[in-house]
């Protein structure tokens, strides 16, 4: 049976967090056993709000560092950036074409990201849809791991794909929403009520994966609980707590009625140096591999043999594009 494609890109924006590690990286790297994966750094969406060159660049080799430092394996995945396969720019003006602009204006993410913006919105705003949908057009996708937050652009991709399929005969696969089963949901240390989050001006909030082990035990051990001193998951009743159970679970595997058990009658102290101890545990190997990748050959010598087989691949799929639209001379 043919292995099915799963395409997932995403954006360079600086610091990644442990909860974006424990609630969807994590789930990545199991993936690569069972499908096709091409993970894609997503350079190109990245400049729809103004970079800074040289930072541009720094989070694009961290975000390939980390990705290979959790475990994805460069043998089973197609890791690459966007930029350095041009397919995706020429694919993505098709798309544009393709596309009316009605339907993009609908688009709720641009609604939210264009207020109050007057007459200063990127037009990258506005086609950010049509390139993402030729992000994973291009390579035969079956399914695409995505939250909430982008299935609408998702089913503009459909529907795109059914669009050009329609008036140019069957070129693309559909793609399917894979929503990915639910991973550990991080919430902030210091309001356990709010999403663990980056841009947080509190940095004790969130742990970001780079951290200093001891600042990440500091972190951990200043966490918001209650009073009540009691080890119970109880989201609405005892958020700061949960989340820490939520923490040591991912961590270490443990269901929740286990760490209840094994902390019944003991303290928030133990339980937070535990929680700090499962989490560094967790880090320390990660750590390790992503300092040893940053400033490396292997680094590059993975991210060019993946442009390669990703332009391989987007070569076949542009080859039926142009034929099927009247691009090819023959």
């Amino acid at each position: 049976m043919e292995q099915k494609t799963i395409f997932s890109g995403i954006q360079p924006s600086g610091i990644i967090t442990l909860g974006n590690y424990l609630g969807a990286m994590k789930q990545f790297v199991e993936l690569q056993d069972e499908f096709n994966c091409f993970f894609c750094i997503v350079d190109q969406h990245a400049i729809t709000v103004p970079q800074e060159p040289e930072k541009l660049r720094q989070n694009i080799r961290t975000l390939a560092a980390m990705y290979l430092a959790v475990g994805l394996d460069p043998n089973k995945v197609t890791l690459f950036i966007q930029s350095e396969v041009p397919a995706h720019i020429q694919l993505g003006w098709m798309m544009m074409c393709t596309s009316y602009v009605g339907e993009l204006e609908r688009m709720t993410q641009y609604k939210d990201k264009a207020r109050d913006r007057g007459e200063t919105i990127p037009g990258g705003l506005l086609v950010y849809p049509p390139l993402m949908a030729a992000d994973i057009l291009l390579y035969g996708t079956h399914m695409v791991p995505v939250g909430e937050d982008q299935k609408q652009h998702l089913e503009l991709t459909r529907d795109l794909a059914e669009r050009f399929n329609k008036r140019y005969g069957e070129v693309f696969v559909i793609p399917e929403v894979r929503i990915p089963k639910q991973g550990a949901r991080v919430m902030s240390l210091v309001d356990p009520t709010k999403k663990m989050s980056k841009s947080d001006p509190n940095p004790g909030s969130f742990i970001a994966m780079l951290d200093d082990l001891k600042t990440v035990e500091k972190k951990i051990k200043r966490a918001q609980t209650d009073s009540d001193g009691i080890i119970r998951y109880d989201r609405e009743n005892k958020p700061g707590v949960s989340n820490l159970m939520g923490i040591l679970s991912a961590c270490t595997g443990q269901t929740y009625e286990e760490i209840e058990q094994l902390y019944e009658g003991k303290g928030y102290g133990q339980f937070k140096g535990d929680v700090a101890k499962a989490v560094i545990e967790t880090l320390a190997p990660i750590q390790e591999r992503y300092n040893q990748l940053i400033n490396s050959d292997e680094l590059d010598q993975i991210l060019d043999e993946g442009a390669r087989k990703a332009q391989e691949a987007a070569a076949v799929m542009m080859e039926k594009v142009n034929k099927a639209i009247g691009f090819s001379r023959k």
